[in-house]
């Protein structure tokens, strides 16, 4: 299972939900005199290929939104397009019957809007990477975090991990890394995603990511893989990749495995989906039934292989008989929860020798995190209202709260010891509806992120305390970047009546 595993009460099988995408327009207030954007150097917005994101959060104040939160409040003039996104899924289709699987098995993972970025809190992103990347490369940082991280992490397998995911959120009380995942799902949903995008005026078209930026990213997932052959000491050419997870064909992202399966085959790679237990040792060779296996994209949320059913693939990441990515030594060096403490406490970085700057970015971007203990529970619990509570192990917002919904008898379980406490920080907010207050969903950043450099950049929108993709409207958004002082001249550039559904971003001025 991966990290965004199926939801425990799956939502009805009324095919992917695509809300009506009514009169909408570009109606944000300004409380900023237009820009001349010849005078500010600015372009149009362009495609997050690698960006973050912002926008007004919950309990916002009443300062004036800015740009990016102005367009998450009232742009509605760029949406999911449901006959786009159906012909994506059908020219993409791996096998018959695809569209059905994915209308069945996700029928709320794709959002009806997209979701803005400033172009300065996009900067930021890359700089914490580079920075969290930097404090694990140092001896120190791996012996503390190894030492509590189960033995098999100690095995150096050469791969670095693909798809890691770098959760954030960006919202009115700031921006914080909420956490590291090592199998981060969706990738190949947003490919799908990014080309299904409509926009109802040729100004907002500007914003849509072009076809060879989609194209890009495929590429660079197959020559991820191909890398981290290479980095484990392969000599010969990688010909088979095993997609493994538990009980894949029921997992919620079954059909993204199909996908992949595709992907790797269209690039001339042998590729099958299996469960764990279906895999063989022989003579030092992983098989699946008859097929070698050079390389396993490991999907399992079985961190370490500690399950009966994970003995064979323990045994052959061991002892090196197939590449496996992502691996355990990634998820204690990067997804343990309890880095965050370390990563969030200035002591703890002095006494490892980070340097002060990259402490300043660190320590300005990950919330405070401390690990829960006897000794801190008491001072926990009185200040569980500004807190978020997570299991160290944990995924896909199992078993993590906030903590003004905490009850007493969770609060036992927590103080029982395997859980953080980090400070809250509010997630971004996107209206989906001029017409209905009540369609604002909270938004959060997902940035795929491999060897240190960011990929692709996906926003999860969604209702509840965590992402869930069981919300109407809800499930993966694209986002786009917006230099923050673009956004005036974007909207005076667009027409009154745009396409007859009036994007009217300037005659709020």
């Amino acid at each position: 299972m991966t990290e965004m595993r199926q939801p425990d009460t799956a939502p009805p099988a009324t095919g992917i939900a695509v809300p009506e995408w009514p009169g909408r327009g570009c109606a944000a207030a300004s409380t900023r005199p237009p820009a001349d954007a010849a005078t500010l150097g600015c372009s149009r917005a362009t495609p997050a290929f690698g960006a973050a994101n912002g926008g007004r959060g919950n309990g916002a104040d009443n300062a004036p939104l800015t740009p990016s939160e102005r367009l998450n409040a009232a742009c509605f003039c760029v949406g999911l397009d449901a006959d786009a996104l159906r012909e994506a899924i059908e020219a993409a289709s791996p096998q018959p019957g695809f569209l059905a699987l994915l209308q069945e098995r996700c029928p709320y993972a794709f959002a009806a809007r997209p979701v803005f970025v400033s172009a300065q809190q996009a900067a930021r992103i890359p700089a914490l990477v580079d920075a969290i990347e930097s404090v694990v490369a140092l001896p120190a940082y791996q012996a503390e975090v190894l030492a509590r991280a189960s033995a098999i992490a100690g095995h150096q397998p050469g791969a670095s991990g693909v798809f890691f995911g770098y959760d954030f959120h960006v919202g009115s009380t700031g921006m914080g890394l909420i956490e590291i995942n090592t199998n981060a799902g969706g990738g190949m949903l947003n490919v799908l995603l990014a080309r299904a995008q409509r926009a109802c005026c040729a100004p907002v078209q500007g914003l849509l990511p072009a076809a060879a930026t989609v194209e890009a990213f495929e590429a660079a997932i197959v020559a991820m893989f191909h890398n981290e052959w290479a980095q484990s000491g392969r000599t010969g050419p990688l010909r088979t990749i095993a997609i493994v997870d538990e009980h894949p064909e029921a997992q919620y992202l079954y059909p993204e495995f199909l996908l992949f399966k595709q992907l790797f085959e269209a690039n001339g790679l042998r590729a099958i989906i299996a469960a764990p237990e279906a895999l063989q040792l022989r003579e030092g060779v992983l098989y699946c039934g008859a097929e070698a296996i050079d390389l396993v994209y490991n999907r399992l949320t079985d961190f370490y292989f500690e399950a009966p059913t994970s003995a064979v693939l323990r045994t052959a990441y061991l002892s090196d008989a197939a590449v496996v990515t992502p691996h355990p030594r990634a998820h204690a060096l990067y997804a343990d929860k309890r880095n965050l403490a370390l990563l969030s406490d200035p002591a703890q970085l002095h006494h490892l020798g980070v340097p002060e700057a990259t402490q300043a970015v660190l320590l300005a971007h990950i919330p405070r995190t401390e690990i829960v203990t006897a000794a801190n529970a008491d001072h926990l619990w009185g200040e569980r209202k500004r807190l978020f509570f997570k299991p160290f192990a944990g995924f896909g917002s199992r078993a993590a709260y906030r903590g003004d919904k905490l009850t007493r008898r969770v609060w036992q379980e927590i103080a029982g010891g395997g859980y953080i406490a980090q400070a809250l920080v509010a997630p971004g907010e996107r209206m989906l509806s001029e017409h209905d207050a009540a369609q604002a969903l909270k938004f959060d950043l997902r940035e795929y992120v491999y060897r240190g450099q960011v990929q692709w950049t996906a926003a999860r929108l969604y209702q509840g305390q965590t992402t869930n993709f069981r919300t109407p409207g809800g499930g993966f958004a694209p986002v786009y970047e917006t230099p923050d002082a673009c956004v005036d001249a974007l909207g005076t550039a667009m027409p009154g009546d745009c396409g007859g559904v009036g994007c009217t971003l300037q005659e709020a001025r």
